[in-house]
């Protein structure tokens, strides 16, 4: 991003859903928001350590502790705190601590989601607990966290941005992904719903739709061959996107310099899914 200056961030908070992963998009949306002058509230699941991927146990990984030490090494505040985003209670308490510790909340990503697995058959042989599990965390906990924080941000009168981390699955709504694509298709209409509910209030709602990104929700899919055989096949320019290219967008959709969108899906999937 060289040559263009990001302004409008210094000072504001940000909450960031589901932010705990090594290898995530949480990850790099919260610290690349530091970088760029915001202090940053960092929400994870509390997971315990047996849950997580060897990269992390041999790195001595701390979930959101760890991503707190970097944005307090960018100069920056960060509150590491455990919610669970399919909670409206457990929202509702995040909200407070937010407001109770650092006084006001500007920038609001709903990154949070399931993970892959169960969920990934035909319609008629869903298992029901996997649909709502996967509907209550891409779904409700944005809706949920949205609905909180956007009072907020209208009470507080100085406008601010909510962006919703979809995915490219809720536009193709592919077989054997319906639980999914459903959760990401009703992000979007969430996003346009409320982009035209808080514009007046100068908060601004758009999505991010990433494709294939290489971070651990693909761990399924074995590195070497068949990672790099599904690239080729999906993905024109040829390779998996990263984090940091996801977060880049998300930072300059909260800047002064996206203050003008909203009500937007943007796919960040090397041309997966043209002009869609």
């Amino acid at each position: 991003m060289a040559g263009l200056m990001l302004t409008g961030l210094e000072g504001k908070v940000a909450v960031v859903t589901g932010a705990g992963r090594m290898r995530s998009i949480g990850r790099p949306i919260a610290v690349e928001l530091a970088r760029a002058g915001c202090d940053v509230v960092l929400t994870g699941t509390g997971r315990p350590r047996e849950r997580y991927p060897d990269d992390e146990k041999a790195a001595g990984w701390r979930d959101i502790e760890s991503v707190a030490d970097e944005i307090r090494a960018l100069g920056r505040r960060a509150l590491p705190l455990v919610s669970d985003v399919a909670d409206p209670a457990s929202v509702e308490a995040l909200a407070s601590k937010v407001m109770s510790e650092l006084g006001r909340v500007d920038i609001v990503v709903n990154n949070a989601a399931s993970a892959r697995g169960a969920d990934r058959v035909p319609v008629v042989d869903m298992p029901i607990e996997e649909w709502r599990k996967v509907i209550e965390v891409n779904l409700n906990g944005s809706f949920y966290m949205s609905r909180c924080f956007g009072r907020l941000l209208m009470q507080q009168g100085r406008g601010g941005s909510i962006v919703n981390i979809s995915s490219i699955g809720g536009k193709i709504m592919a077989a054997r992904t319906a639980a999914y694509a459903a959760s990401k298709a009703g992000i979007h209409a969430l996003t346009s719903a409320m982009s035209a509910e808080l514009g007046p209030s100068k908060v601004r709602v758009n999505a991010v739709c990433p494709g294939i990104i290489d971070t651990y929700r693909l761990d399924d899919v074995p590195r070497g061959k068949p990672f790099d055989d599904m690239v080729k096949h999906a993905v024109p320019l040829g390779r998996a996107g990263s984090g940091q290219e996801v977060a880049w967008i998300v930072v300059y959709l909260c800047s002064d310099q996206g203050s003008w969108i909203t009500g937007q899906l943007y796919s960040i999937d090397g041309g997966t899914l043209p002009a869609r």
